[in-house]
């Protein structure tokens, strides 16, 4: 019994010992790159694991370099891994690179891959072209009608300005700039309608993809719509406004009419206290007169009589009343 726990024991540390060994030899890695024709010492995979580098993440990449011929070596895509590089996708790019053809080099590809854009991408954008679609864009020609433009944009990648190019974006908003400035400098909507391909021949002419990541191999208009009447929109708006200031200063003028009836309201009835004032003087005076004897009593019944036969005719000379008529 004592025996088998022994052999048990010794197993155990055996499988151990075992796993621990292959952690920091990886002896079928190594196995797989001789047979892949890959020259690389156990010693380097060792020291891998001691740089905290997965040996798989090199080795795996490096068998496909060496196989598609590109002769890279071990420390590159070690000092590629180490920077943050996604190692696999920089070799397939340079093996769809070489593949079509097209002029790329393990330091740019690198470099392209940890500025953070798909490098792999960017080589079959460069084979297959990609189609951008823009939104709809609406400018105003000169005759007030406004035009709404879509088009399609067909770019491949440019490997050489992959590195500080600008992305889409910019394209799109060029492309939509050059769609306004076209539409813009037409005489009438009409013209637009008749030649759309007059957008593309004046947009692919002013070089929209200087400065970007991409190539631009043509613009298609994929779809022209009349918008509004903008000129008429603008013109009513216009009317209204001015409608509205000729209210506004309408109001002015009748509020000030108003104050100004008020004001002379006012002043008459002022005028007419004044006459009330004053008549309630003549009294005092005929009274002081006759007083001081400068004037005397016959003239005062003479002055009487005036004023009596003065209302009378007044009271004849006024037209009748319906409340006359009735007594």
């Amino acid at each position: 019994m004592d025996g088998m726990v022994s052999v048990l024991i010794i197993v155990v540390v055996a499988i151990i010992a075992l796993s621990v060994f292959l952690s920091f030899f990886p002896i079928m890695l190594w196995i797989s790159a001789l047979a892949s024709g890959v020259r690389i010492g156990i010693i380097t995979l060792v020291a891998m694991r001691l740089r905290r580098v997965t040996p798989s993440r090199i080795v795996n990449p490096l068998i496909k370099a060496t196989k598609a011929g590109l002769g890279l070596t071990i420390n590159q895509l070690e000092s590629h891994f180490l920077a943050g590089g996604n190692v696999d996708r920089v070799v397939n790019a340079l093996i769809a690179a070489q593949r079509a053809n097209i002029p790329l080099v393990f330091e740019r590809a690198a470099a392209i891959d940890l500025a953070g854009r798909d490098v792999l991408q960017a080589v079959q954008m460069s084979v297959n072209p990609r189609v951008i679609e823009t939104p709809i864009v609406a400018a105003v020609a000169k005759d007030g009608i406004e035009v709404k433009v879509k088009a399609r944009v067909t770019v491949r990648a440019n490997i050489e300005r992959l590195v500080g190019g600008a992305g889409e974006e910019t394209i799109i908003a060029r492309v939509g700039e050059g769609i306004v400035t076209t539409v813009g400098s037409s005489n009438s909507h009409k013209d637009v309608l008749e030649n759309p391909d007059m957008i593309s021949r004046t947009v692919l002419g002013k070089g929209l993809d200087a400065g970007t990541a991409f190539e631009i191999l043509s613009i298609d208009i994929a779809d022209v719509d009349v918008g509004k009447n903008i000129g008429a929109h603008l013109q009513t708006e216009q009317a209204e406004a001015d409608k509205r200031i000729a209210q506004a200063k309408a109001e002015e003028r009748r509020a000030m009419a108003v104050a100004q009836e008020q004001e002379m309201k006012a002043r008459v009835v002022e005028m007419r206290a004044k006459v009330v004032e004053s008549e309630s003087q003549v009294p005092l005076a005929m009274a002081d007169a006759l007083k001081s004897g400068k004037i005397g009593v016959m003239d005062y019944m003479n002055l009487k009589n005036i004023e009596a036969d003065t209302q009378m005719r007044n009271t004849i000379g006024k037209p009748d009343t319906p409340n006359d008529k009735d007594n």
